[in-house]
């Protein structure tokens, strides 16, 4: 049987099914919704493909506001629920007060470090993937100029804009990087109207690649640049799909991965800090049958030999969380 969990609203609060099996693991996805092709989809995959291989089930909820976030981590951890995954740097503060008052389950965040006994902490070297991202981008342009949008402006997603726009000057020293936010709250996460405008926006400044790292919101930026007649680079999970022969490629972020081994560890998951990176295939770029046509034997050979170097520590790829500062980018 399925058991699934259900928000319904702020008013009504977190409905949890009762016939919850005491080992069951549970995922609470970020705002913006586990289909929203781009990190949570990617959260949901991981979950999805373990109760595939194992038959085993989990509940699983969709927040509406930051609000509910403590509530669904108490809700689920009552529950019985182990472990308990979040998709979401957003949860650290939450899960920092709900961890210690259940000792005995297992939590899995993503995206943010909670220093808990009982807490694995998994991170992602945005930067060294979006530096590939970055080249790429670099070798396709005929304009010169290319470009990133991030959802919400935060370290995180400056650590992504950084390593793209290093990437790009070092394949072209010469070239432009344009760089916008989305803005300052969650809801930066799922405006892909806003983000369509801010493509208009760069493309009108000669930008002729853009890479979205914006949730949702990056939906309305390839889009708009299939639309215009640009190439745009998706995030997390493979966006090359989306429009066949106009994404260059996708900066992966195997957040999925990261979900699966969670739950596959089950209650016996080992806690502390996980760091996922080029070396581990944490981080990465997509080729397929979907962009083949655009990604040439130059820029794949580069690529890849920047892949090399950066796992052999030949090449440092900045990171903006270490000192808040973008040598390759003002923001």
């Amino acid at each position: 049987m399925t058991i699934m969990t259900k928000l319904m609203s702020a008013a009504t609060g977190l409905a949890l099914t009762a016939t919850a099996a005491v080992a069951d693991p549970a995922i609470i996805f970020d705002l913006g919704g586990k289909f929203d092709k781009s990190f949570n989809e990617a959260a949901f995959n991981g979950a999805s493909r373990w109760a595939e291989e194992t038959g085993g089930t989990f509940k699983e909820i969709e927040l509406q506001s930051d609000a509910q976030r403590e509530q669904a981590l108490r809700r689920f951890a009552e529950s019985g629920a182990n472990p308990i995954v979040m998709a979401g740097f957003a949860f650290g503060s939450a899960l920092s007060e709900v961890a210690p008052d259940y000792p005995d389950t297992k939590f899995a965040i993503i995206d943010m470090v909670v220093d808990q006994p009982n807490v694995r902490s998994v991170v992602f070297n945005e930067h060294e993937g979006s530096y590939l991202a970055g080249i790429m981008a670099a070798n396709a342009s005929e304009t010169g100029t290319v470009s990133f949008i991030g959802g919400m402006d935060i370290p995180l997603i400056r650590r992504f804009a950084c390593g793209y726009a290093q990437g790009a000057k070092a394949a072209n020293a010469d070239i432009t990087v344009i760089s916008n936010m989305t803005g300052t709250t969650g809801a930066a996460w799922n405006d892909p109207v806003k983000g369509s405008e801010l493509t208009k926006a760069q493309i009108s400044q000669g930008s002729d690649v853009v890479y979205a790292a914006a949730g949702g919101t990056g939906l309305g930026v390839l889009q708009t640049a299939a639309d215009e007649g640009i190439l745009s680079i998706g995030v997390d999970s493979n966006q090359n799909y989306l429009h066949p022969g106009k994404v260059l490629t996708s900066m992966l972020k195997r957040v999925d991965n990261a979900v699966y081994k969670a739950m596959l560890d089950g209650t016996d998951m080992e806690t502390g800090f996980n760091v996922m990176d080029l070396s581990n295939r944490g981080v990465g770029v997509a080729l397929d049958e979907n962009n083949e046509a655009l990604v040439t034997y130059a820029m794949l050979s580069e690529t890849y030999a920047a892949a090399d170097k950066i796992i052999s520590g030949d090449i440092k790829v900045h990171d903006y969380m270490s000192d808040e500062s973008c040598p390759a980018l003002d923001f």
